[in-house]
C-alpha cells in the first residue's frame, strides 16, 4: 500500500474530517481513504468490460461470432523481448 502525507490542512477542514469520521464510526484516516476513493473511482464511472458487453449486445454479437477469432488467431507463442 502506498503512503500519502498531506501537509498544511486548514484546522477547520481537519476538524470537519474528524466529525465526519465520527459520524461514520471510523478513524479520520479511514474517512480520508473513503473520500479519496469516491473522488477517483465514482460509482457512475464507465467500466470497460460492461461497455464492451453492451456494445456487443447492441450490434447483436453472439458467442459464435467470437469463435471465429479463435480459429484465425496466430497461436505461435510470442518471443520475449530482449533488452541488449
Amino acid at each position: 500500500m502506498a503512503v500519502l502525507t498531506i501537509r498544511n490542512v486548514p484546522e477547520e477542514v481537519h476538524r470537519a474530517l474528524r466529525v465526519r469520521a465520527a459520524v461514520h464510526g471510523r478513524s479520520t484516516e479511514a474517512e480520508v481513504r473513503d473520500i479519496l476513493e469516491l473522488a477517483v473511482k465514482p460509482e457512475e464511472r464507465v467500466r470497460m468490460g460492461d461497455a464492451l458487453a453492451e456494445l456487443g449486445a447492441r450490434v447483436g454479437l453472439t458467442n459464435e461470432d467470437f469463435e471465429v477469432f479463435d480459429q484465425v488467431r496466430d497461436k505461435v507463442p510470442a518471443k520475449p523481448m530482449r533488452f541488449e
